[in-house]
């Protein structure tokens, strides 16, 4: 006689679809944010930065506020925190500057592996910063991450030009957005947060655009708004896939995006890596998959 599973069975393997779900909405992320990024670069090549971006974030903002709205209401939006707000839009806004001078300057597959190295300064700031204890394994596994930045920047060898310097002062930036996120989750909203620093940068944007604006053409206003989009969707993924699978298993998963980024450079623009390049990334995401797999208490 044939038995039917029970609860336990049941919940296991809703849970196991969740994580692989999460798993998906993560690998999703890190498309859309190297589409947004290719999309961002050959925009670059016309458009002056302070346009881009403020055009960009308008766009994102389209999609942003109906889903917020559509989520909990006006009320969503809502700033407790408005010192804390400001400042994570402010490294938002300079983070973004970095990170696409760097994309308009350096192929991006070299910008998105530099990048990478967010996580590490997320935990080495994480003790001066939110007073947190850092284990002596973590500290052991940012100096080896480091180590793989040094060795994707190579300063001193021939190769070596000051362009290397914007995607690592985009990560550090960005290692400060996400140390304040941490934050700010505790009295605003996700939606909130998101909302308000996508608005502070694309005033950024806007405020340098009428300097050196550069008139749209039809083609380049449908690519800005699919940057736009894009990138919405890229937040929107990530915070699914986090919703839906615990953080250690699904995020590692972002660094699925340097195997797009390698794509997009040799396809569109014909970069190719060096090993250099392929050989201090891997260092760096070994470190990072290192620190996302270990418990809360080891950390």
């Amino acid at each position: 006689m044939s038995q039917t599973p029970g609860p336990t069975f049941q919940h296991t393997t809703d849970a196991a679809a969740a994580q692989t779900r999460g798993i998906v909405a993560m690998m999703f992320s890190a498309l859309f944010l190297m589409l947004g990024d290719a999309i961002s670069k050959y925009l670059l090549q016309t458009y002056p930065l302070g346009q881009l971006i403020g055009l960009r974030q308008g766009a994102a903002l389209l999609i942003i506020l109906p889903w917020a709205l559509a989520v909990g209401g006006p009320a969503i939006l809502r700033m407790v925190s408005w010192r804390g707000q400001l400042i994570r839009g402010l490294l938002f806004l300079a983070g973004t500057f970095a990170i696409l001078t760097g994309l308009h300057l350096l192929p991006i597959a070299t910008v998105t592996a530099i990048a990478f190295a967010s996580p590490l300064f997320v935990a080495a700031l994480s003790a001066p910063i939110l007073g947190e204890k850092v284990a002596l394994r973590v500290w052991i596994a940012i100096i080896i991450g480091f180590i793989g930045v040094l060795v994707m920047v190579r300063p001193g060898a021939s190769s070596f030009e000051w362009a290397l310097l914007l995607p690592l002062i985009g990560a550090a930036v960005n290692g400060l957005r996400d140390l304040v996120s941490r934050r700010l989750s505790r009295t605003d909203h996700t939606l909130s947060i998101l909302f308000w620093s996508t608005l502070i940068v694309g005033v950024g944007g806007a405020l340098l655009a009428p300097f050196t604006w550069v008139p749209l053409t039809t083609t380049a206003t449908l690519w800005i708004l699919a940057a736009g989009v894009l990138n919405a969707a890229a937040h929107f993924a990530m915070i699914e896939g986090l919703r839906l699978g615990r953080a250690a298993i699904v995020t590692p998963f972002k660094y699925t995006g340097l195997l797009w980024a390698v794509l997009l450079g040799v396809l569109v623009w014909g970069d190719w890596p060096d090993r250099w390049l392929l050989l201090g990334a891997a260092i760096v995401i070994g470190a990072g998959v290192y620190m996302s797999r270990l418990p809360a208490g080891a950390r």
